[in-house]
């Protein structure tokens, strides 16, 4: 597996703060606020678009880990931004740095690991699963 993957490459993705995004509508809470889920996936977003970019069609990258904060509140109708750099590449595992924010300020951060894996050989091992016991 050949990767252009390097130590300080970056990427991020932004998206607006809606009712579909809140804590009260994922039911990870009572608040119309920007549930902490949706700041999880925009980070782990930012990290497998950059992946995904530098991998060949075989390939893809699924996250492993990842430990997060959730600082600061965001309320419905700012934009947020996660961004995602590469920390380290260790042959198919790769860490990042992600980091969110809102219009005002920076409202999460922490770190994310993907693998590398063959895209048809991993979805087979997890379709497998689906005869088992019967």
């Amino acid at each position: 597996m050949e990767s252009t993957l390097k130590i300080g490459m970056s990427n991020s993705v932004e998206i607006q703060s809606t009712e579909e995004t809140t804590a009260l509508e994922l039911k990870s809470g009572s608040l119309r606020v920007l549930a902490t889920p949706a700041m999880m996936c925009l980070m782990e977003q930012a990290a497998a678009e950059l992946v995904e970019r530098n991998l060949s069609d075989d390939l893809t990258s699924v996250g492993i880990a990842i430990n997060i904060s959730h600082k600061a509140p965001t309320p419905i109708g700012l934009t947020v931004r996660a961004e995602a750099v590469i920390t380290n590449v260790d042959g198919r595992k790769i860490t990042f740095d992600v980091k969110a924010f809102d219009d005002v300020e920076e409202i999460g951060s922490g770190t994310h690991e993907r693998f590398i894996v063959n895209k048809e050989k991993f979805q087979t091992k997890a379709d497998g699963k689906l005869n088992i016991g019967k």
